[in-house]
């Protein structure tokens, strides 16, 4: 129900105007050009044989103007140690050297072609810049959206709520770390992701480690 395309509580569709990373090239995997990569969804669908992706490197929001696609021609999600991830096997990618070479870009496809989500789901893309307020009160702007993983950080514990990563700057707290909320349903007020601005009913406390 949650990833680093999605989130969790209520709203159909992402705003279809950017780019959406949904893996990141990790290192060779196999002899042929496949590659370990970090999931970025939980939609793996969306690695379909012949689906057409393009590579841009890491942190950026999207690919450079003259990126030419490249086709999906296979992929397996792997057990064991690499469980959690998958393993991608790209068009023009034949070699253990030339895997090499792609090693930590991100796999992005147009926000535009993703599918329309569940009541209740958003794509974390959408989260990413709202101010969130504590009932009235602005708490700070939503950063980065982190997941729970098993100790060794390999797989994410699905039933574990993801954590909004809030920017305090320009609040008053000054010179306060980044803080962590719990995105949770019983928290949660309304999310209203074209103004940019997410309300929820914060438990006492939740604050304190920032003040």
């Amino acid at each position: 129900m949650t990833d680093h395309s999605q989130q969790n509580p209520s709203q159909p569709n992402p705003s279809k105007s950017d780019w959406v990373a949904i893996a990141t090239l990790l290192r060779p995997q196999g002899r042929k050009g496949e590659l370990l990569s970090d999931l970025l969804t939980d939609l793996t669908d969306q690695f379909r044989e012949g689906r057409l992706v393009t590579l841009a490197k890491k942190e950026a929001k999207s690919p450079p103007p003259d990126a030419v696609p490249v086709a999906i021609e296979g992929h397996w999600l792997p057990v064991g140690k690499n469980a959690g991830r998958i393993v991608l096997k790209l068009a023009g990618c034949d070699s253990i050297s030339q895997a090499e070479l792609l090693a930590g870009q991100q796999v992005m496809v147009p926000a535009a072609e993703l599918p329309d989500l569940d009541a209740d789901t958003f794509y974390v893309a959408d989260l990413l810049g709202c101010t969130l307020f504590d009932g009235d009160h602005a708490v700070g702007t939503i950063v980065d959206v982190q997941f729970a993983t098993t100790p060794d950080g390999k797989t994410r514990l699905p039933d574990a709520a993801p954590l909004l990563c809030v920017d305090l700057s320009g609040n008053t707290i000054e010179d306060a770390d980044p803080v962590l909320i719990p995105f949770v349903r019983a928290h949660l007020e309304s999310v209203d992701v074209a103004a940019k601005r997410i309300v929820m009913n914060l438990p006492e406390g939740s604050l304190e480690e920032s003040e």
